[in-house]
């Protein structure tokens, strides 16, 4: 993959996984879908695509921790991720999701957010580290 645009690099994402994959790029799980995940999310995912293919669908990535290089890649292309270490959701469950609080409202159950320092939280709401300068170099 010789591109990091989540405009050209969506279709790989969970290319081994093939119901998730058809049903991301068929459009059945919608763009702004939370997809759940465990501890470690992104674990040997070093290169910015595995963010990117994430970003393509415009994700939110829910997870009970995320792998260091992953997290920084995500914050630098705008990548929505939360972490709730005491997640417990199914697939299918329907989530809330809150700066501080994630709600399952399938079984009722709230879990506490960690949340990102301010000033990364500042890049992903400016959609990424080069739209997040750009916006403070017209700024200033």
């Amino acid at each position: 993959m010789a591109t990091v645009l989540p405009t050209e690099t969506p279709q790989f994402a969970f290319a081994d996984i093939s119901g998730l994959n058809k049903g991301l790029n068929s459009g059945a799980i919608p763009k702004g879908s939370a997809l759940v995940a465990g501890k470690n999310f992104g674990c040997g995912s070093s290169r910015e695509q595995a963010a990117s293919t994430l970003k393509g669908y415009e994700l939110t990535i829910v997870a009970r921790g995320f792998a260091r290089i992953f997290l920084q890649n995500s914050i630098n292309l705008g990548l929505r991720t939360v972490t709730v270490p005491d997640l417990e959701a199914s697939e299918g469950d329907e989530l809330e999701i809150y700066t501080e609080k994630v709600v399952n409202k399938t079984t009722g159950k709230s879990f506490a957010v960690v949340a990102l320092p301010q000033s990364r939280q500042a890049i992903v709401e400016a959609g990424g580290l080069i739209a997040y300068t750009r916006q403070r170099l017209m700024a200033g």
